[in-house]
């Protein structure tokens, strides 16, 4: 099965206002390229290195999304061009982000990170460090951060009830902050959970944005 035909069969599965991001880590410019002729503009990428190397090689027109843990001295070279960063898990990191969108004069779109997985090997803020991170308000000084949402990945597990009531959560930490502190900003919009194995879960729990790899890619 060709990519065209796995974004094509993937779309029929997926509302259409979800967006869909091809997590293109680890794959081919070819690859990628398959994909863009088949429409899909949104990529998702986890190593800045990588991740430069491609913005720098592929067309201009590519939405890219940088989806894995994020490290303070990196944010410099993806901030000229991200158009998403999934993975703002700190107030150190915020600054570092509003920073280098000052020195490139734009303001980059981030969402906060919140750990709602059963897992110690994935990283975010804990519901209670994002309420207090959002409570504080530092974060609104901050003019060239733009905070468009909540990100998180569920348990690794078979446990699909596990899954489900781990993105119910994110949703209603999303609905909670909506209400609380962005209210009347309507670019607090997004809420990225799901995944190959899951995006269906997710997207019943009201994810705006589904992360794709190996669904379109086939395995690395």
């Amino acid at each position: 099965m060709s990519i065209r035909s796995k974004i094509e069969a993937l779309k029929e599965t997926v509302p259409s206002n979800v967006k869909i991001v091809a997590v293109s880590k680890f794959h081919s410019n070819e690859e990628i390229m398959e994909a863009y002729n088949a429409g899909q503009r949104l990529f998702g990428e986890s190593r800045v290195q990588e991740l430069v190397q491609k913005q720098q090689e592929l067309p201009k027109d590519i939405e890219w999304h940088f989806i894995g843990n994020l490290q303070r001295n990196k944010v410099k070279q993806i901030a000229p061009f991200v158009t998403l960063i999934h993975s703002l898990d700190s107030e150190r990191l915020m600054r570092e982000i509003e920073k280098q969108g000052c020195a490139n004069n734009r303001v980059i779109p981030c969402l906060l990170q919140i750990h709602i997985a059963d897992e110690d090997t994935k990283s975010g803020f804990s519901p209670e460090e994002c309420r207090k991170f959002l409570s504080e308000g530092r974060w609104r000084e901050c003019r060239h951060v733009k905070i468009s949402g909540l990100m998180g990945m569920a348990t690794f597990t078979e446990d699909e009830k596990k899954v489900k009531n781990e993105f119910d959560k994110l949703k209603s930490l999303f609905d909670e902050f909506k209400d609380l502190h962005f209210k009347d900003d309507a670019d607090f919009k997004e809420v990225s959970m799901g995944m190959t194995g899951d995006y269906p879960l997710a997207i019943e729990s009201g994810s705006t944005i589904v992360r794709i790899g190996t669904l379109i890619f086939g395995s690395r």
